[in-house]
């Protein structure tokens, strides 16, 4: 021990020290960046050889280039920038590992905004282990370590030849610019620390470009003065391939399975993250600016709205009745608030009292929800055994993953079941309920778990998601199959909705409304 405090004390150059932080970078925190490139190119051995040499020079000198000049011209503070950056790292590579992720700018988008209560569930002893080897002793060797900084004229020679060096690489190699190209999102998704660098700049500088205030849709007006209600539900991570609905092959709907006025419709989500598939649920057109959302209008034409949530992501809601589960557990004590149960509380008597005649309820649920499952739903619900507690557990049995999602489903069957029982005995209503996902969920096909890969990379099971109607009799009728495309968009529940709850609106466009158009005109 005396002997390391003793080496650890002998101050070393600033160039030496660089070379050591580069190299450590590269061992540590990029395997899986080599992995995919090998794996990825269409080479020859001789062309993959040298294409992963001319990677490896282009990141042991730019992260040597860059570690000398945040050094130099930082000190104390580049030191501690450098340690931070290794706890990063080390968290960055263990969740690129275990989940199978890409640091993309969607990946820092949801790290966001996410709640301490979800992220919490992906504290693991293992995870700490990995922080602490790979990111926690590397940051104190990077806080202690004696440098001798030097004097400028070296930092002009070492960075103008690392430029240099990096430059006739890139050359050598300007044939492999198309491949670069085509695998962008997956390089710079893996590429430590680029990857969180440079798109957690790149969320901050879509947040500032968004409006601060969302964009107006054109007045709309109610023209009926019929009792209607719209509960409208949105689902957390819930794939159609678990649904028994659309063909799977367990028993994961037993209720909604027999309800002889429910729609099944095949859909589709427009991203694979709460944040974004939120959106495009409410929205009238998919589209990256922030429109007036389902909610927020429906209040401004004078229709009573009221959002219960136990989840988080969804865009601006300006309505007067905003409840949490939380808030919500304090008006029903006899509901469970860990439960999304506790969002259908009261329901009926809370239509039943509203002193206008168009109510739209819309509840943000988050049963399916990862990486803990089989913490979201009743243990009476727990059908399936035994469960695996997390996904980190489900890895090394993922049958045992399966049974925890899958009791996720059971429960929102019974729940939306019961919602629909509910409303068929409000005799004096017209109702409707309408249930879709946010996004889908892997669940270790491919070894990928949860959720977040961008589209284009995504397997289905992160996009394909249930849509489920169910009406009660005399409110709408539904368009025919050859009416309507074979699966949907998230953006067609805006204008259903509309049509339902009577209002009449230029936003409206009849060609994404799964009914017949009765009561509005819009264009």
């Amino acid at each position: 021990m005396k002997q390391l405090l003793s080496k650890l004390a002998r101050s070393i150059s600033l160039f030496t020290f660089s070379c050591i932080v580069s190299v450590g970078t590269l061992l540590l925190y990029n395997i899986p960046f080599f992995r995919y490139v090998a794996d990825n190119t269409n080479e020859n051995v001789g062309g993959q050889i040298f294409l992963l040499a001319s990677l490896v020079v282009i990141m042991l000198v730019l992260n040597f280039m860059i570690t000398y000049l945040v050094m130099f011209l930082l000190r104390i503070a580049g030191r501690i920038l450098l340690a931070i950056l290794a706890l990063i790292n080390a968290t960055a590579v263990y969740f690129i590992i275990t989940y199978s992720v890409m640091i993309d700018a969607t990946t820092i988008e949801n790290v966001f905004n996410t709640r301490y209560s979800e992220a919490s569930g992906f504290f693991s002893w293992s995870l700490w282990l990995f922080i602490v080897i790979f990111g926690v002793l590397p940051a104190i060797w990077c806080l202690l370590q004696p440098v001798v900084i030097g004097k400028a004229k070296k930092l002009g020679v070492c960075c103008g030849s690392s430029l240099a060096i990096i430059l006739l690489v890139a050359l050598a190699n300007i044939n492999q610019t198309l491949w670069i190209s085509q695998h962008d999102t997956e390089l710079g998704g893996l590429l430590q620390p680029w990857s969180y660098l440079v798109n957690t700049g790149r969320v901050i500088s879509f947040s500032q470009d968004e409006q601060a205030e969302e964009i107006k849709l054109p007045d709309g007006k109610i023209t009926d003065n019929e009792k209607a209600v719209v509960v409208l539900i949105i689902g957390e991570s819930a794939r159609k391939a678990n649904f028994q609905l659309y063909g799977y092959e367990r028993n994961t709907n037993p209720l909604l399975s027999k309800q002889p006025e429910l729609k099944v419709y095949q859909a589709t989500s427009c991203a694979t993250y709460t944040t974004a598939g939120s959106k495009a649920i409410l929205e009238p057109k998919i589209t990256d600016d922030l429109y007036e959302i389902l909610p927020n209008y429906a209040f401004r034409t004078g229709v009573d709205v009221s959002w219960r949530t136990s989840n988080w992501g969804e865009p601006p809601v300006h309505i007067d009745e905003y409840i949490s589960n939380t808030e919500l557990a304090k008006h029903y004590p006899n509901e469970n608030e860990d439960y999304d149960g506790i969002l259908f509380a009261g329901l009926r008597e809370r239509i039943m009292s509203s002193k206008k005649n168009k109510v739209l309820i819309i509840l943000h649920t988050s049963t399916s929800h990862g990486p803990n499952y089989a913490d979201n739903y009743p243990k009476d619900f727990e059908v399936y055994k035994p469960v695996a507690k997390n996904v980190e557990e489900g890895e090394k049995n993922i049958g045992l993953l399966v049974n925890a999602y899958d009791n996720t489903i059971r429960y929102t069957d019974f729940l939306l079941d019961s919602l629909v029982n509910t409303l068929r005995t409000m005799e004096d209503w017209k109702s409707a309920m309408i249930y879709i996902s946010d996004h889908g969920e892997s669940l270790g096909e491919n070894k990928m778990f949860m959720h977040g890969l961008p589209m284009r990379l995504a397997p289905k099971v992160q996009y394909e998601i249930p849509f489920l109607v169910w009406t009660s009799k005399g409110f709408r009728d539904y368009k025919s199959e050859d009416e309507l495309p074979a699966v949907l968009e998230q953006h067609y529940i805006f204008h259903s909705v509309l049509n339902l709850l009577s209002i009449d609106s230029p936003a409206y466009n009849k060609d994404c409304d799964i009914f017949k158009t009765v009561h509005i005109q819009g264009i």
